[in-house]
C-alpha cells in the first residue's frame, strides 16, 4: 500500500469542490466503475454471469494511453466485481505499445481475448491472442507473435451457429477472417468488407471516408439476423449498426443506436442478452477528470423492436435496474461495488483483490442486497497499522440509519489480515448497502471481504 499512489475521487473532489456531489449522486450507478478509468466494454457471458473486459486510460492521460486490460464481473448487472488486470502489454513480449480495445470469447473450456497493440518489429498496429483457462485468468500470448497485422484496429469476434468463427476488425477499412477451431489461427487469408453507404451509411465532408463506419465493430448474431454494431463518423462519434442475413454481408445499413453524447468524443459498444433481457454497453467522460482520453464504461438496459431493429439508446447515470438480487449470507468480495467513493483495488496477498486506500467518510454501495427476515451478524476481513477505524453498516445512504459498526484493529500490516464481526439490526427485506469507513486523518484499512449472519442464513 503506497501513500504515494493517486487517488482518483478525493484528489479531484477536493479541488473541483461539489462536482463529486454533482456527478455522483448517491441513486446513480453509471459510470459501473468509478475507481479507475475504464474504456471499450466488451461483455461475454458464461455460467450465469457477465464478464466484461475493458482497458484502462491512465490518469492524467492527454491520449490514449493504456497499458494494461482489466476484468469485471456480475450475476446482476449492478454490483461488479473487480479482477484486476490479468493481461497486460508484458503479456506480449513483441509489443511495445497501445492496450486498447479488444474482445474475449470462449471456446471448448479456454477463454481467448483477442487485442490490438503496436508491435515493436514494425511499428504498426497488430492483433495479439491472449489465452486463459478461467474467464478472469490469467492470460497469456497463446502465439508468441501477432495473429494477423495490416496496420488496424479493434478485433471483435464472433462463433457462429455453425461453429466457425470469425474475426473482424478496422479502422479506416473493415476486414475479417475466418478462425480456425483452435482460435489461434485462421483459413482463407485476410478478406475486405466492402464499405458502401448501402452498407454503412452515407458521410458527408470527407471524401476518403464515404461512409460512416469508423472503428470499434461489434458483430453478433440474434435470431438469425447478424449485426455489425459500430463507432460511427469521428469525431465526435456516435453509435450506428447494420445489418446482414449472413457473417459477410451483404450489410443494409440501419441507422443510430446511441446518438453523439458525454464528453468523449469517441464512443465503443458491447451489446449481449442476459437474464431475460439486453444489454447495451459503451464508454463516456462522465467522471471527475473525464474526457476523451480519461473514459468511463456505462450500461444500458434496452428491448429490441419485434422486427429486431435497436432503438435509440441516450446514455443515463441510473444505469439498469438490478437483474438479480445479491446474498447478503455468503461471502462477498469487498471489491464486488455498484457504486464507491474515494475506495481504490489493489491486489490480495490472499487472492484475488481487496479493497484498499480508505479515507474517512469513504464508501461502498452495495445495490439490491435481499436481508430476508432480517441479518444479526456483519462479519469482514480487514487489515491496517493504525488502530480505532470501523467499518459502519448503513442503509438508505452513506450517512443513512447505522445498522451497527465493527471496529478494526491494528493489525501490523496492510497485508496482515484478520476478521472482525459486530451485531448489526434493522437490515430486512431488500435493500442497499453502504459500507462507510471511519477514522482518523490516514489511511485506515483494507477491507478484503464481508458476510452477514441471520435468520436466513
Amino acid at each position: 500500500m503506497m501513500p504515494t499512489k493517486r487517488r482518483l475521487w478525493t484528489t479531484i473532489a477536493a479541488v473541483a469542490g461539489l462536482v463529486l456531489t454533482v456527478i455522483a449522486p448517491a441513486r446513480a450507478d453509471n459510470p459501473i466503475v468509478q475507481h479507475i478509468y475504464t474504456a471499450d466494454p466488451a461483455p461475454l457471458v458464461h455460467n450465469g454471469r457477465v464478464y466484461l473486459y475493458t482497458g484502462h486510460d491512465e490518469d492524467n492521460s492527454t491520449w490514449f494511453t493504456m497499458k494494461e486490460w482489466r476484468v469485471w464481473s456480475s450475476a446482476d448487472m449492478v454490483n461488479w466485481t473487480d479482477h484486476g488486470s490479468p493481461m497486460s502489454l508484458a503479456t506480449f513480449s513483441w509489443a511495445k505499445q497501445d492496450a486498447w480495445a479488444g474482445q474475449a470469447i470462449e471456446r471448448n473450456g479456454k477463454f481467448y481475448w483477442y487485442v490490438p497493440v503496436v508491435t515493436k518489429a514494425t511499428g504498426r498496429p497488430a492483433i495479439g491472442v491472449g489465452v486463459a483457462d478461467s474467464p478472469t485468468g490469467p492470460f497469456r500470448d497463446a502465439l508468441g507473435r501477432p495473429l494477423v497485422e495490416n496496420g488496424e484496429i479493434d478485433p471483435t469476434v464472433m462463433i457462429d451457429d455453425t461453429g466457425q468463427a470469425y474475426l473482424y476488425w478496422g479502422n479506416p477499412n473493415l476486414s475479417y477472417v475466418r478462425l480456425n477451431t483452435d482460435m489461434i489461427s485462421y483459413s482463407g487469408g485476410i478478406n475486405r468488407i466492402p464499405l458502401t453507404t448501402a452498407g454503412f451509411g452515407t458521410r458527408t465532408g470527407d471524401p476518403n471516408r464515404p461512409t460512416l463506419y469508423e472503428e470499434g465493430p461489434w458483430v453478433y448474431k440474434r435470431n438469425g439476423l447478424y449485426y455489425n454494431v459500430f463507432a460511427a463518423k469521428c469525431c465526435s462519434e456516435f453509435i450506428a449498426y447494420s445489418t446482414a442475413p449472413g457473417p459477410t454481408g451483404p450489410w443494409t445499413y440501419r441507422g443510430t443506436v446511441m446518438p453523439t453524447q458525454g464528453s468523449s468524443f469517441t464512443n465503443h459498444a458491447g451489446i449481449i442478452d442476459f437474464k431475460g433481457s439486453s444489454y447495451f454497453f459503451y464508454h463516456n467522460g462522465a467522471l471527475p477528470g473525464g474526457g476523451g482520453f480519461t473514459r468511463s464504461v456505462a450500461v444500458e438496459k434496452f428491448s429490441y423492436h419485434a422486427d429486431g431493429t435497436i432503438p435509440q439508446i441516450n446514455m443515463t447515470t441510473a444505469g439498469p435496474p438490478a437483474a438479480d438480487t445479491l446474498n447478503p449470507y455468503v461471502r462477498q468480495e469487498a471489491e464486488t461495488i455498484a457504486w464507491g467513493s474515494g475506495i481504490e483495488t489493489e491486489p490480495s496477498s490472499e487472492g484475488g483483490m481487496n479493497v484498499g486506500y480508505i479515507n474517512n467518510g469513504d464508501y461502498i454501495k452495495l445495490k439490491n442486497v435481499a436481508f430476508g427476515s432480517g441479518a444479526t451478524t456483519f462479519t469482514a476481513r480487514v487489515a491496517s497499522t493504525v488502530a480505532g477505524s470501523s467499518v459502519e453498516v448503513r442503509s438508505e445512504g452513506p450517512n443513512g440509519p447505522l445498522a451497527g459498526r465493527c471496529t478494526v484493529p491494528n493489525t501490523g500490516g496492510w497485508q496482515s489480515w484478520t476478521t472482525v464481526s459486530c451485531p448489526v439490526s434493522g437490515l430486512t427485506g431488500t435493500r442497499d448497502l453502504y459500507l462507510r469507513f471511519a477514522g482518523g486523518s490516514n489511511y485506515l484499512l483494507n477491507f478484503n471481504w464481508w458476510q452477514f449472519t441471520g435468520a436466513a442464513s
